[in-house]
């Protein structure tokens, strides 16, 4: 590089104009909460000029809220529910196929399951016949190839009863 390139290339850089953090930054614009409480507003720590959308400082803001839409029967309000709607407890695992291989399981740890109507219960490694249930009318049962599918049909509670290494165990299936 020469002398004069050298030069010219430090001249170059004094003018490019250097950004840092002791730039005023402005705080950048922000929708109304959308819920039907007022919000009371707080003067700033800092001045800042208030956006277009902003109420003025110190006094109440009302915000728009949505209609709530009509209810569905003249005798149902939209905070009701009917008894046969109520939700599913969190335990639950839904309809879902819960896989049980038995050789890797330690069945005198799972005493109790929660499915879902039309969940399955897959015990894997056992023989045909072996599995029994309390409740026929709720249970589906298919067996192929030492593996035994319990569909649960209705809602209710199934005691499954699973024969394994010499003991018997008792799995309390609830159906929701």
């Amino acid at each position: 590089m020469t002398e004069r390139t050298g030069r010219w290339l430090a001249a170059a850089l004094l003018l490019v104009p250097v950004t840092g953090c002791s730039a005023p930054v402005a705080p950048l614009p922000v929708r109304p909460p959308t819920s039907t409480t007022a919000i009371p507003t707080s003067t700033p720590a800092t001045t800042v000029a208030p956006t277009p959308t902003a109420p003025p400082r110190g006094t109440v803001a009302a915000v728009p809220t949505r209609a709530a839409p009509a209810p569905s029967t003249p005798d149902r309000t939209p905070a009701t529910r009917p008894p046969s709607a109520s939700p599913r407890p969190s335990a639950c695992l839904g309809a879902v196929r819960y896989d049980l291989v038995l050789a890797d399981t330690e069945l005198a740890l799972l005493t109790s399951l929660c499915l879902g109507v039309g969940g399955v219960l897959r015990l894997q490694g056992i023989g045909p016949g072996e599995v029994t249930v309390d409740r026929e009318d709720l249970v589906d049962r298919n067996y192929e190839a030492g593996v035994v599918d319990l569909r649960f049909l209705r809602a209710g509670t199934v005691g499954v009863t699973i024969p394994y290494d010499g003991r018997t165990y008792l799995v309390t299936v609830v159906v929701v």
